[in-house]
C-alpha cells in the first residue's frame, strides 16, 4: 500500500481502506467552490476559490451542520462519506460538509508554495476562512449547500490531528457560530524539541515486547552513522536497502520508515506496528541490527518505494525550490517553521531516555530547511512560547470542546491529554478522554472491524455531547 494512501486511510481520506465503511452511504463526488480573500486582515483583497464537498443524504429540516476539514491533507470525498461524523449524521439528521484548508490540495490563495506566498498561511487567515464559510452557509444556505438548510441550524466542528486544532480554535474564537467541537488527537501544544514523539512510539514497542531490541538497533546504526568511516556508512546503507545520502539524511529517512505505521489504528485483531516492526524482532534470533534491516526493507518493499522516492523522502536538499502547489509536506513544513515547531527529534543524551531514532535527528536536521525552503525572513528558531501563549491559552475555560487522544498516539504529548497529565482540566462541558490502546485519531476515523472497546466508548461519549450541543 502506498505511503500517502496508507496514512490517509487513518484520517478518513482514502478510498478502499481497512474496513468498516457503511457501503450504503453514497459518494458525494461533486466539488464546490467558495470565494475567499487572500488575506482577511491585510491589503491583499484578491480572491481565490476554496474547495468543499457536501453530503446531505441524511439531512432533515431542523438538523445540524457538521463541518470537517482534512487540515494538513488534500480534500477527498472520504471526509464527508467515510468518517465518524457521517455515521453520526445518520442518527442526528445532519448535513456534513468538508472544507479544504488554505494552501493544501486545490485550495490555494496564490498558485505556488514559495515563502512569499505562504506568508498568507496563518492561523488567523485559516480560521477566518472557515468562519466566513459558516456565516455564508447560515445566511444563504441554498447557495452554499444547493439544498434548503435552516438558517438557525446548529454547527459542530470536527477534526483529527491538526484539524482537531482547527476545530478547538473555531469553538474558542467563534463561539456564536460554532456550538461545539470534537478535537481528536489535536496537536495543540507546541514544543521545539518534540522528542516525546518517539517516547510514545517506544511505549507502543514496549507493549509489543520489542522496545529494547529496537533501541539496540538504533544504537548500532548510530555507531556507524556517527562514528564510522565513509565505507562503513555505505555498507550500512546497502544493508538497510536505502540510498547513499549523508549520515544525517540517512538517519532522518530511517526514522520516517521505521515509524511509518505508528498512526495506523489498533484493533483487537490487528496491530500494524507489531506486523511491520516488532514481528521482525520478536520472532527471530537475529541480532537487533539485522532484524531492523529486515523491517526497513519490508516497509520499502510493501510500499513499492524506489530509489528516487526514498531520496525524495530522505534528502533534505530535495525540492528546495519546487514551489508547485499540492505538496502537503511543504505547506506543513512551513507551519512547523512559523507556528508550533514540534520537530520530531531524538531525546537529549542527558535525559537518560531510550532512543528510537538516531541522535543525528536533532534541531540541526530540521531548522536550517526553514530558511532554505522559505527564505531568510523565516525566524529560527520558531517562537513556540509565543505560539502557546496565544493559541493554547485561548482554549482555557472554553466550553463545549471534546478532547480525545489515544494512549499509544505518537502525538499524545502535544495534545491536551499528555502522558504525564492533562494540560487543561477535564470538565463536564469540555471533557478530556484518553482512549486506552488506541493510536492517532481513531475515534473520528472509519469504524474498524474488531474495534477496541475504548474507541467505541470514546465515540459514545462524543456522540452524547454532540446531541447535547445541537439541542
Amino acid at each position: 500500500m502506498r505511503v500517502a494512501t496508507f496514512l490517509a486511510c487513518f484520517a478518513g481520506a482514502a478510498v478502499g481502506c481497512l474496513d468498516g465503511r457503511d457501503a450504503t452511504i453514497p459518494a458525494s463526488a461533486t466539488p464546490y467552490w467558495f470565494p475567499q480573500p487572500v488575506d482577511h486582515f491585510g491589503s491583499n483583497n484578491a480572491t481565490w476559490q476554496q474547495q468543499y464537498f457536501v453530503n446531505a443524504t441524511f439531512y432533515k429540516p431542523g438538523g445540524p451542520i457538521y463541518v470537517h476539514t482534512p487540515g494538513e491533507q488534500s480534500l477527498t470525498t472520504r471526509f464527508v462519506d467515510g468518517t465518524h461524523p457521517t455515521d453520526l449524521a445518520q442518527t442526528t439528521n445532519a448535513l456534513v460538509v468538508a472544507i479544504e484548508h488554505r494552501f493544501f490540495g486545490k485550495s490555494n490563495p496564490i498558485p505556488d508554495l514559495s515563502g512569499s506566498s505562504l506568508q498568507y498561511l496563518t492561523i488567523e487567515n485559516a480560521l477566518e476562512d472557515f468562519a466566513s464559510f459558516v456565516r455564508s452557509a447560515k445566511s444563504h444556505p441554498s447557495d452554499v449547500f444547493r439544498t434548503a438548510v435552516s438558517k438557525n441550524a446548529k454547527v459542530v466542528f470536527f477534526g483529527g490531528s491538526y484539524s482537531g486544532n482547527v476545530a478547538a480554535w473555531m469553538r474558542a474564537k467563534y463561539p456564536r457560530l460554532i456550538q461545539g467541537a470534537w478535537a481528536s488527537s489535536a496537536m495543540l501544544y507546541g514544543r521545539l524539541d518534540y522528542y516525546q514523539f518517539d517516547q510514545s512510539f517506544g511505549q507502543h514497542l514496549q507493549a509489543l515486547g520489542c522496545a529494547e531490541k529496537f533501541s539496540q538497533a538504533i544504537e548500532a546504526v548510530d555507531d556507524v552513522l556517527v562514528s564510522g568511516s565513509a565505507a562503513d556508512v555505505v555498507a550500512l546503507q546497502a544493508k538497510l536497502g536505502v540510498p547513499q545520502l549523508t549520515p544525517q539524511d540517512t538517519a532522518g529517512l530511517l526514522s520516517g520508515l521505521s515509524t511509518l505505521y505508528s498512526m495506523a489504528p489498533v484493533t483487537t485483531a490487528k496491530d500494524f506496528v507489531y506486523d511491520n516492526v516488532c514481528s521482525f524482532f520478536n520472532n527471530s534470533s537475529l541480532a537487533p541490527i539485522d532484524a531492523y534491516a529486515r523491517a526497513i526493507k519490508a516497509v520499502i518493499s510493501s510500499d513499492g518505494m524506489t530509489e528516487q522516492s526514498l531520496r525524495q523522502m530522505g534528502d533534505t536538499s530535495y525540492g528546495l525550490d519546487n514551489y508547485a502547489i499540492d505538496q502537503p509536506g511543504r505547506s506543513w513544513y512551513y507551519m512547523g517553521c512559523t507556528w508550533f515547531g514540534n520537530w520530531q527529534t531524538a531525546p537529549p543524551s542527558s535525559s537518560g531516555l531510550s532512543r528510537y531514532r538516531s541522535q543525528l535527528v536533532n534541531l540541526s536536521y530540521f531548522e536550517p530547511n526553514c530558511q532554505r525552503k522559505f527564505g531568510s525572513n523565516v525566524a529560527i528558531p520558531v517562537d513556540v512560547s509565543a505560539y502557546n501563549a496565544k493559541w493554547f491559552n485561548t482554549l482555557r475555560g472554553v466550553s463545549n470542546i471534546y478532547y480525545t487522544s489515544g494512549s499509544l498516539d505518537i502525538w499524545r504529548d502535544a495534545t491536551v491529554a499528555t502522558s504525564t497529565g492533562n494540560l487543561l482540566p477535564s470538565s463536564p462541558s469540555s471533557p478530556v478522554f484518553t482512549i486506552d490502546g488506541a493510536t492517532h485519531s481513531q475515534d473520528l476515523g472509519e469504524k474498524q472491524v474488531n474495534e477496541l472497546a475504548s474507541v467505541t466508548k470514546a465515540r459514545t461519549i462524543g456522540d452524547a455531547l454532540v446531541v447535547k450541543w445541537i439541542k
